[in-house]
Parts: C-alpha cells; structure tokens; sequence
C-alpha cells in the first residue's frame, strides 16, 4: 500500500510540474481565456465578466508607467521576487507597525492567472514557484502586458480596456496620463474605489504616481533599457 501510495503521489507530483510548465509556456504566446480570481468573483458576487484583451503596442504609455511607479518601481531589474523591498517593509514593519505589501508586479501576475487568493503558505510558495517560471519563460514586456490585461479594476472589471471602457467611456489607447494614475492608485482596492468618482485620497493618490512616473520615466522594454535597470539596481543595493 505505501510503495502504491508513493507511487500515486509521484505522478501527482509529476503531473503538476508537467501542467504547470505548459501552460506558463502556453500562455507566452496564448492569453489566458479566464483566471481563478474571475470565477470566484463570479460565484461568489454573481458579477459578470467585463474582460478585454489588448495587446501591450496598444497600451497607452502612462498606464505602463504608472503601473511600475505605484506597485514595483524595480520590475525591470529583479528577477521575480524584490529582495531589497521586502526587507524594507519588514523595517517599516518592526519599526511603525505598519504593514505594507511588497509583492512584485511578477508575484501579481503569477498569482491573477494561476492561482486563487488567500494568504495560505500553500499559496505563496505557489505563488514564488510561478513567479519564476514566467520570468523564466516569459519577457517582462509579455509578464506587463498581461498584468494590465487581467488585473482587477472593479466590479467584474479586468485589465486597462475594461477599465477605460467602464469608468472613462474610452479606449485604454485615449486615456490620459492622470485618468491612467487614477485606475492604478485604485488597484489595491478595486472593489470599494471608483476612478470615474475620485475621493480627495484618490485624487491625491494618482497625483503622487504621476509624479512618481514622471521621475523614473518612460519604461521600455529593449534590452538596453533593462540592462541599464539592472545596473543602478545593483549600484543602489551597494550604498
């Protein structure tokens, strides 16, 4: 019965990394059809499914820019996992009691598209196994292009044309630099925040990411621009 067992447990084993392997594979070049977070909202709010893919060239620039200025200013520079951020918010942690969230924009993804949510060390280690698996087989171009695509914006609301479309009466491609801000400064609570119908927070949310934008600048994704990323990532850890 134990050599049975083992035996079962191995090819489940086998079976996941297979599966699991195709499908960040698959979805290089595939979008993906429906996530875990789109059916649970699904089931559990009734919410209809508001999802349009757009290809990234069609993105407008300062969604892209404020995406890495609000939630991960060194995505093009880790490998998946920020380090050096985490062990920032755990100081901050020890020292004010504040808890702040430092999940990469490569952790988001991978979360959004192959998992469920919830806090389980189940699911984060899930988490961190995929997160480097699309940044192994993935480009960073191709890991933001399906962040903005399949994020969650709103009721039902998922990725930066949905989004456009719901809250601007828009195509992602016409939005302005501050109504871009506005929709990611409401990415931590797409539920209870409305970037048609802005609080003085929000307002002042998306004011502090344009800002931000403004001074890392324009992100590109050529292999020059990631390298040179790397480079005073490096030179930053070194100080």
């Amino acid at each position: 019965m134990l050599k049975k067992l083992f035996k079962y447990l191995l090819y489940i084993v086998l079976a996941f990394f297979v599966l699991s392997i195709a499908s960040v594979v698959l979805y290089r070049w595939v979008k993906p059809p429906i996530t875990p977070l789109m059916i649970s909202r699904k089931i559990e709010r009734e919410a209809k499914i508001n999802y349009r893919w757009i290809d990234i060239s069609k993105m407008p620039q300062s969604a892209i820019n404020c995406a890495v200025a609000a939630e991960d200013n060194n995505f093009l520079s880790h490998s998946g996992i920020d380090f050096g951020a985490i062990e920032k918010a755990i100081d901050e942690q020890e020292k004010t009691g504040r808890v702040r969230g430092a999940s990469t924009i490569s952790q988001q993804t991978a979360k959004n598209v192959f998992l469920w949510q919830g806090r389980t060390w189940i699911r984060k280690g899930l988490e961190v196994y995929f997160t480097y698996l699309i940044e192994f087989f993935w480009s960073k171009e191709r890991i933001m292009e399906v962040y903005l695509n399949v994020i969650e914006m709103g009721e039902g609301v998922y990725g930066i044309e949905a989004a456009a479309q719901h809250y601007f009466n828009k195509s992602a491609a016409k939005l302005s630099p501050y109504q871009s801000a506005l929709i990611v400064a409401a990415f931590p609570s797409p539920l209870k925040r409305n970037p048609a119908k802005p609080s003085a927070y929000l307002s002042r949310r998306a004011n502090t990411i344009l800002s931000l934008s403004q001074k890392i600048g324009t992100i590109k994704f050529d292999e020059k621009s990631i390298q040179k990323a790397k480079e005073r990532y490096e030179k930053r850890k070194k100080k």
